[in-house]
């Protein structure tokens, strides 16, 4: 059993950072420090067990209001930049 820990430092939303938790590839915990904390704890139970590319293909470009991310695409990007680094990481290997 793998487990990996990101910290991600949102911009632009009311959530300021995500801890996230995976376990084997897949979101075992998410959480919000700030932001709505009913529709983010949705959202954190919702993705429970999912794999960051379905994450990604269903949050990413979410807006809130009439700003241009929202705390969905800000995970969105966390999720993507961690993908990007975990396959640098591997071509460098």
């Amino acid at each position: 059993m793998t487990t990996e820990k990101i910290t991600y430092n949102t911009y632009g939303t009311c959530c300021k950072v995500m801890n996230i938790e995976l376990e084997d590839g897949k979101i075992k915990n998410v959480e919000f420090i700030g932001g709505c904390n009913g529709n983010l704890q949705g959202i954190a139970h919702l993705i429970k067990g999912l794999a960051p590319e379905e994450i990604i293909s269903k949050l990413k470009g979410i807006r809130c209001g009439s700003k241009e991310t929202s705390c969905p695409d800000q995970l969105a990007q966390c999720l993507t930049a961690y993908l990007q680094e975990k396959v640098k990481t591997t071509a460098n290997v």
